[in-house]
């Protein structure tokens, strides 16, 4: 697990265009990373509906939102159309960055282990430094909790 006010690490995944999106392309401007475990479930459905309803919102305040899952790309882009969702979605098929970050954990239900991720966000500032992590985190109301603080590190970062 990174510490608050370290570098996040670097990574280059694919989005559900078709492109790759890369930490360095996204320096000098504060971005999102939500990690959720599976497209096209109940939860993870709701999660990228709630950050996608946003989506105006901090594409205003300044800062890029990606959903990350071990999802393929062509399962981010039939999940992204079906739901109409707007920010777009990154590829760890390998589960590169999710293991670099310690999401990729045993989980329990029903009696049965398993491994997932574990639903995780990370919000970086302009200067590629994590300002905040929100672990282990109950969807109703997070979308709304992460863009007050990506909102308020926005207005920071522009001041100082």
């Amino acid at each position: 697990m990174i510490e608050i006010g370290s570098p996040f690490p670097l990574f280059a995944l694919p989005a559900d265009s078709g492109k790759t999106v890369a930490c360095t392309d996204l320096a000098g401007k504060p971005f999102v990373l939500f990690f959720y475990p599976k497209d096209d479930t109940e939860s993870c459905t709701r999660e990228n509906q709630e950050f996608s309803a946003l989506a105006g919102k901090f594409k205003k305040a300044g800062v890029r939102v990606f959903g990350v899952s071990p999802d393929s790309v062509k399962k981010h882009g039939k999940f992204r159309d079906k739901y109409q969702l707007k920010l777009p979605l990154l590829a760890d098929a390998d589960r590169t960055l999710i293991e670099a970050l310690g999401l990729w954990v045993e989980k329990h239900l029903y009696g049965r282990a398993y491994m997932g991720v574990e639903r995780t966000t990370y919000l970086v500032d302009a200067d590629g430094r994590l300002a905040q992590v929100w672990s282990k985190v109950r969807v109703p109301g997070h979308a709304a909790e992460v863009f007050a603080a990506a909102k308020a590190l926005g207005v920071s970062q522009s001041v100082a």
